[in-house]
C-alpha cells in the first residue's frame, strides 16, 4: 500500500495518541471522521498498522533491571534458541541480526539474581554479553516518510 501525505498525517496522530477520536484526527489533518476511519482501516487491512498497544513502565511494574544481551549461537543451536526464545517472559524484544553475534534481545528482570538465573538458560545456546540499560536516550521515536 502506497502512503500518501494524508495517511502519513493519520499515522503521526495515531502515535501520538491512538486512542484519538477520529473526529478529532478529522480536524487536525483536514478530513471528514468517517474518511478517517476508511483510511485508518485501509492500513490496518494492508498491514501498515500493525496493532494497538500500551506501553507497560517496567520498573513502575517491579522490573530494576533492563538490559541488551547479546548471543552468539553454538553450532547447531540458532534454530533450537529461536523457538525457545519465544516463551522468555522476560524478552521484550528480539533481533536476528549479522556480525559476530547471532542475536540481540531486549530484557527485563526484577534484580540481579533473576539476570543471574536468565543468563544461565541463554548459556546452553551460545556465548552472551550483557548490557545494563542506564537510560532511554530516544523513546518510542514516531515513524516519519523518508525524504
Amino acid at each position: 500500500m502506497a502512503i500518501d501525505s494524508l495517511n502519513w498525517k493519520i499515522l503521526n496522530c495515531l502515535q501520538k495518541n491512538a486512542r484519538q477520536p477520529n473526529t478529532e484526527i478529522g480536524r487536525e489533518v483536514g478530513i471528514s471522521s468517517p474518511a478517517v476511519s476508511e483510511r485508518i482501516k485501509k492500513m490496518e487491512d494492508s498491514g501498515v498498522i500493525g496493532s494497538y498497544i500500551t506501553f507497560v513502565s517496567p520498573f513502575e511494574a517491579g522490573y530494576q533491571f533492563k538490559a541488551i544481551i547479546t548471543l552468539r549461537a553454538f553450532m547447531g543451536k540458532l534454530k533450537p534458541f529461536l523457538e525457545i526464545v519465544k516463551t522468555y517472559d522476560e524478552v521484550l524484544n528480539c533481533y536476528r541480526i549479522t556480525g559476530n553475534e547471532n542475536i540481540v534481545m531486549e530484557v527485563v528482570l526484577k534484580n540481579q539474581k533473576h539476570l543471574e538465573v536468565f543468563i544461565d538458560q541463554l548459556i546452553i545456546y551460545g556465548e552472551t554479553k550483557t548490557h545494563i540499560v542506564l537510560s532511554q536516550v530516544v523513546k518510542n521515536k514516531e515513524l516519519k516518510p523518508l525524504p
